[in-house]
């Protein structure tokens, strides 16, 4: 006959287990953020950058693969430099096909960590949510009605940092289809930026200067972005406005 007392204990190890992928890019992050900081930088690349060219001209289909695959490794792990990375995009491969590149690398990275948090943690907090009363399922259902435009609105505003922008919908319980459409969409804007002053480091280099990543917080840049967020919050303010 089976211990009863085997039940709880079985489900602490499926729990623990369902929490070790975030768990350890947790880990990875922290370590990262100590070790990687100098290889993950401005200087790195600007030290390097006649190797990374003379290897990309020799096999650019090698460095297209091997770019992908290492941008993907730093925005799962939470690793620092992924600015650096969209920088190095842009340098490699130009503000186009640099820009798709960095995207798509950026929006698998970023689908790893949903489907970490979401196995783990995601689910049964979800679930507590939807099952809970008053103020929290009212906070579920709101963002429940809003998805599209939530997902959007955090992608889109510049102060959103990209790790919260990954977790928070796969703690709130958002589809993982919707999650990589909002993503890949939501994230151009800034890519497309960030890509264009990669591709213009060669002159930068040349002055010996560094670039300016604070580009995308001046009038030309951020206006539009913020257009955008208007128009992604704008389901939200009619709902607001007719009482639901």
């Amino acid at each position: 006959m089976t211990d009863m007392t085997e039940a709880p204990e079985t489900e602490q190890k499926s729990g623990f287990a369902k929490n070790l992928p975030l768990i350890a890019i947790l880990l990875v992050a922290v370590i990262g953020a100590f070790t990687l900081r100098d290889y993950l930088s401005f200087e790195a690349l600007r030290d390097n950058r006649e190797a990374l060219l003379g290897f990309r001209d020799a096999n650019y289909g090698l460095t297209v693969g091997l770019f992908i695959l290492a941008y993907v490794v730093i925005v799962a792990f939470s690793l620092p430099g992924a600015a650096i990375a969209t920088l190095t995009g842009g340098f490699l491969f130009a503000t186009f096909p640099g820009a798709l590149f960095n995207v798509t690398a950026a929006t698998i990275g970023a689908i790893l960590i949903f489907l970490a948090a979401k196995w783990g943690l995601g689910e049964r907090l979800a679930a507590k949510m939807e099952g809970s009363d008053g103020a929290v399922k009212k906070i579920k259902d709101g963002i429940d009605e809003n998805q599209w435009s939530m997902l959007f609105l955090i992608r889109l505003v510049p102060a959103v940092p990209f790790f919260v922008a990954n977790l928070v919908p796969a703690l709130v319980g958002v589809p993982l289809s919707r999650f990589a459409i909002s993503t890949f969409i939501g994230i151009i804007p800034g890519s497309v930026v960030y890509t264009s002053v990669g591709a213009g480091l060669g002159e930068v280099f040349a002055r010996g200067e560094t670039p300016n990543l604070g580009i995308i917080f001046e009038p030309q840049i951020l206006l539009p972005i913020l257009g955008l967020c208007a128009l992604a919050a704008m389901p939200i303010a009619i709902k607001a406005i007719r009482g639901k």
